[in-house]
């Protein structure tokens, strides 16, 4: 609901609460980042390249053959439908909260501070779900993956904590209120 002035009263400011279409922004950013750059570019491992040897006993779908690769390919395809809805659900929250003034909710450091939470998020939630507990996949194969795996536990917590600074920092997202005009815009709000 927006602030009525009273007549003849300047109108104020609002303050739009962001932290949550963030999020899910953040979330479906980093999920893109995760199956973009470590799935499909440098293709360190797919979303059941560890079967066989994971946790729950799902039977091995090896990269090395064809049958394989199609099932990985499979999978990695429904996450990145996953991270796209996330990504939608981000933006549509946002659109909702925000109908004026847009442009500075895209350069607001509090909107890029919770997106970054968001893929730190990410990359907790599916480092401990799929890299640990199921062992469906790891980070990079080998003898070294359980540093690999806590590396990327550690890049989410940094991703937390650094985008929750920048957020706190930024504090809220302060948009114009009905009537008045943006900095930098001949229309008004």
């Amino acid at each position: 609901m927006r602030p009525v002035a009273a007549a003849g009263a300047p109108a104020r400011a609002r303050a739009t609460d962001i932290r949550l279409p963030g999020i899910i922004l953040g979330v479906g950013l980093g999920g893109f980042v995760d199956g973009i750059v470590l799935h499909q570019v440098l293709q360190w491992h797919h979303l059941l390249s560890s079967t066989g040897s994971d946790n729950v006993g799902i039977a091995a779908y090896p990269v090395t053959t064809l049958d394989g690769l199609r099932m990985n390919t499979l999978w990695d395809g429904l996450f990145h439908v996953v991270t796209w809805v996330a990504v939608l659900t981000g933006l549509a929250l946002l659109y909702s909260r925000v109908t004026d003034s847009r442009g500075r909710l895209w350069r607001s450091q509090a909107l890029w501070g919770w997106a970054l939470v968001g893929w730190g998020l990410f990359n907790l939630v599916e480092g401990i779900i799929d890299h640990h507990l199921l062992g469906i996949h790891h980070v990079r194969s080998g003898p070294n993956q359980l540093w690999w795996d806590l590396g990327f536990l550690a890049l989410g917590a940094l991703l937390v904590v650094g985008g929750w600074l920048l957020a706190r920092n930024a504090g809220q997202v302060t948009l114009p209120a009905d009537g008045e005009r943006d900095a930098g815009s001949d229309r008004p709000r």
